[in-house]
């Protein structure tokens, strides 16, 4: 009975973890608050939400803390970006973690 209960909370722990994976974005809608992706040949739908972590990575690979501010500024700009590319933590259709290269060191 204790190793079923076990493999139980197992199964339903896993059930609620994240999922991180680098995405491209397509598409971003500044009045939704909404980023569309694309991770191979699939396209999918994220809200922006205000706890969301942001961490900007330099060309040296430290990594800092950035604002929801400057990932909205790279996500309106993205059409003229080079790299559109993004790391994503999601859960529940919404993003909990964004970590991206950062511009241009100074």
């Amino acid at each position: 009975m204790r190793k079923l209960l076990i493999a139980f909370t197992t199964v339903l722990f896993m059930a609620g973890l994240v999922c991180a994976v680098e995405v491209t974005v397509t598409k971003y809608d500044k009045d939704k608050k909404e980023v569309t992706v694309k991770e191979g040949d699939e396209e999918t739908t994220y809200k922006i939400t205000d706890k969301i972590k942001v961490t900007l990575i330099d060309k040296d690979g430290n990594a800092t803390e950035g604002k929801l501010e400057n990932l909205t500024k790279r996500l309106e700009n993205i059409e003229k970006s080079k790299n559109k590319k993004l790391d994503i933590t999601v859960k529940d259709k919404e993003l909990v973690e964004v970590k991206y290269k950062g511009g241009k060191g100074k």
